[in-house]
């Protein structure tokens, strides 16, 4: 039943309400009379950019250690969640609950180990490999088509964090290289394939071979159990803390980056590296 204007009033305004209170903010910055205008202007496709960017930014909270940006970040993916809930209950789609009712049920469904009579004695590896036969078995107890091995990698993923989770797929039933230096050979030509590309062809043959020599990087990448997204996330901030003693030094002499020219940038870029080498 929905609640009276002044017990709305009083649960988003108890900041001990929790979940509860979340939820009807939520109601009432959706609603079409007495709501916010840009809220009620929203839709699945206008909020899906910022779930994507608050889950980066919880990420790098992680990343930072920073357990107090965490907390906060969290709370920003949860109205995510609780925004998109919303949505569909207007159109009579689905509800929070019956978000928190599938997952539930999922969990519990796909961990027999934990939940059920099922033993516990085994690796993660092959906990994964159950996980992906349990998601067979409820596809088929559904009634769905044979889905082909690379089918629900989801389209909405950053390029590189697709390519690696497309080819774990494809290794699953064995299409891989057997070690790294397969790759790192495979590097080797689709570099001279990029090369030959700028030299002899087009913009779009260039666009293709970069796309796949970027491709094998994330198989070098996944061969040797690295986070792409990971490591090119440390490569930007180490980027940019470099380029700002760059600035900070050009600064200190009443100077600006473009006042300066690339072999004093240079310069100034190898005495930081240097300096953070020697502090590890």
């Amino acid at each position: 039943m929905p609640l009276t204007r002044d017990e709305s009033q009083r649960l988003c305004l108890d900041p001990d309400a929790g979940l509860p209170r979340l939820l009807e903010i939520m109601r009432r910055l959706r609603d079409p009379e007495t709501g916010c205008p840009w809220d009620i202007e929203q839709d699945f496709d206008s909020i899906a950019p910022y779930s994507i960017e608050e889950a980066y930014e919880v990420a790098d909270a992680i990343a930072r250690r920073d357990w107090t940006d965490l907390e906060g970040e969290l709370g920003d993916l949860l109205l995510q969640v609780v925004y998109h809930a919303e949505m569909g209950a207007e159109r009579g789609l689905f509800d929070f609950d019956s978000v928190a009712r599938t997952i539930a049920d999922k969990m519990v469904a796909r961990h027999p180990h934990v939940f059920g009579a099922e033993s516990r004695d085994k690796t993660a590896a092959q906990q994964t490999r159950d996980w992906e036969a349990i998601k067979a078995a409820e596809r088929a107890a559904a009634g769905e088509a044979r889905s082909r091995v690379l089918d629900g990698v989801a389209l909405g993923l950053p390029a590189l964090m697709r390519a690696v989770k497309l080819q774990k797929r494809a290794a699953r039933v064995g299409f891989d290289w057997p070690d790294t230096g397969d790759v790192l050979d495979k590097i080797a030509e689709e570099t001279a394939e990029l090369l030959e590309a700028r030299d002899r062809l087009g913009p779009a043959e260039m666009e293709e071979e970069f796309g796949d020599l970027l491709f094998v990087m994330a198989n070098l990448a996944r061969h040797m159990k690295i986070d792409p997204e990971a490591a090119l996330r440390a490569a930007n901030d180490k980027f940019m803390r470099r380029f700002n003693t760059i600035e900070d030094r050009l600064e200190a002499e009443g100077r600006t980056p473009d006042q300066s020219d690339l072999a004093e940038m240079d310069s100034f870029w190898n005495d930081a590296k240097r300096v953070e080498k020697a502090a590890e």
